[in-house]
């Protein structure tokens, strides 16, 4: 199994393209079920998580091209890739490969509306928490769907017909629940409301490619959604957004080495909460044209306490790299994590470098530390698996970080990224 190696000290100078959002990608990529016709998705990344969801799709019948990069496009550009459901042969999501990755649960909507039955295999993914299906099943009972669990298998039919819209009111804000919900009901009979809908781009960016596909939605980035039903679908050509967490990712690597690094593409307002909460930190931080630039020249890092939050609040998903940013800041942090119960198992293998963190339920304390000290650690998820590398790159010494699979699922090139700015890093095969 493969390791990253890196050895701490080096500041980050340079650029670092960002990759198409993993988070966008795979609902987009499930998207392409609701049509016969093409969908043409570009920026798409290359992640662990995209080939999965590829040999899912084609589970179902849908054909998949890859294209190859065009002449002057840039190598920090993300696959250009074309699914055609043109003909859907199984409805059934089996186990073996649902349980490899969560999102692959949402093509329930798509195979739902669109064929009028679905028997998909509950999910797996990360250990964070339990992230149970129940607002997923929920909103499409809302939609007229009978569900039924058989041996560990969703089983959903429409009513005679297909599916009938209806109003969902989500309990709890949900990414998940949002994308299938709403995916399902572009071809519902009649006018689906979504209340407490999330808000993320990523939702925007999947119902803007839907919208473009034919599908008739209001209310985009905001907690209420209108989706009036439409007999089918069109194909359409897609571009992914650029991927908000891989940018304030890289944002706090630069953060922790030091130094000046430009995050090109990224968007400041799909993460101004945490580029906020870096420029509170003492992080400069200033928006130009081609993305968002990063400083931090000799002064240390603040401490500042934070909350997550669904979006526009700190992302859940960016917690872990904060976390290892404290770690070396000039007093005392607090983290209170609010959407997943189990989303501290990083703490463990941040205080292998020589962290102070103290976890109370859901509140962590960090009490900084002069410095870190390299050490031989494991992943336990994928944004785990980069607060431990973001911890490396500040560490004395040598730092290995196993069981990277993690990384390789949401991170595109990571060793290679760090590599152009000057991290001394490196990944060791077996």
């Amino acid at each position: 199994m493969d390791r990253i190696r890196l050895v701490g000290g080096n500041e980050l100078k340079g650029e670092i393209p960002i990759s198409g959002a993993k988070n966008a990608a795979l609902p987009l990529m499930i998207s392409s079920i609701l049509t016969h016709e093409p969908l043409v998705l570009q920026n798409v990344p290359r992640l662990a998580d995209v080939k999965q969801l590829e040999r899912i799709l084609e589970n179902h019948g849908v054909d998949i091209a890859v294209h190859g990069r065009r002449r002057g496009e840039d190598e920090g550009v993300g696959q250009r890739m074309t699914f055609h459901a043109q003909d859907i042969v199984d409805t059934t999501a089996p186990y073996e490969l649902v349980s490899k990755m969560r999102a692959s649960f949402w093509v329930i909507g798509p195979l739902l509306a669109r064929e009028h039955n679905a028997r998909v295999s509950l999910p797996g993914g990360c250990a964070i928490g339990t992230r149970p299906v129940d607002f997923f099943l929920y909103g499409l009972k809302q939609l007229g769907a009978e569900i039924d669990i058989d041996e560990g298998y969703v089983v959903a039919k429409a009513p005679k017909g297909g599916l009938i819209g209806g109003h969902v009111i989500l309990p709890k804000v949900s990414v998940g629940a949002t994308h299938t919900i709403m995916m399902a009901a572009t071809l519902a009979r009649g006018t689906t409301i979504i209340e407490n809908a999330a808000m993320e781009p990523e939702i925007t960016n999947v119902a803007e490619c839907l919208i473009a596909m034919g599908a008739k939605i209001s209310g985009l980035g905001t907690h209420r959604l209108v989706i009036e039903g439409v007999s089918s679908l069109h194909g359409t050509t897609h571009e992914v957004l650029p991927d908000r967490i891989e940018t304030g990712t890289y944002a706090m690597a630069t953060a922790m080495a030091g130094g000046d690094v430009l995050l090109r593409g990224g968007r400041a307002e799909h993460l101004q909460a945490a580029l906020d909460t870096l420029a509170n930190c003492g992080v400069h931080i200033s928006q130009e044209a081609s993305g968002i630039r990063v400083r931090r020249n000799g002064n240390g890092i603040q401490p500042v306490d934070i909350e997550t939050d669904p979006f526009p609040g700190f992302p859940t998903d960016l917690q872990a790299q904060f976390m290892a940013l404290m770690t070396t800041s000039s007093g005392v942090s607090h983290i209170r994590e609010t959407i997943f119960e189990n989303r501290y198992m990083h703490v463990a293998e941040l205080a292998r470098f020589g962290a102070d963190i103290k976890v109370e339920g859901q509140l962590a304390t960090v009490t900084g530390v002069p410095a870190l000290k390299g050490a031989q650690v494991m992943a336990t998820d994928l944004r785990a698996s980069v607060s431990l590398v973001i911890a490396g790159l500040a560490a004395r010494g040598e730092t290995v970080v196993n069981r990277i699979y993690h990384l390789d699922r949401g991170f595109e090139r990571l060793e290679e990224k760090l590599g152009r700015c000057g991290a001394e890093i490196e990944r060791l095969a077996g």
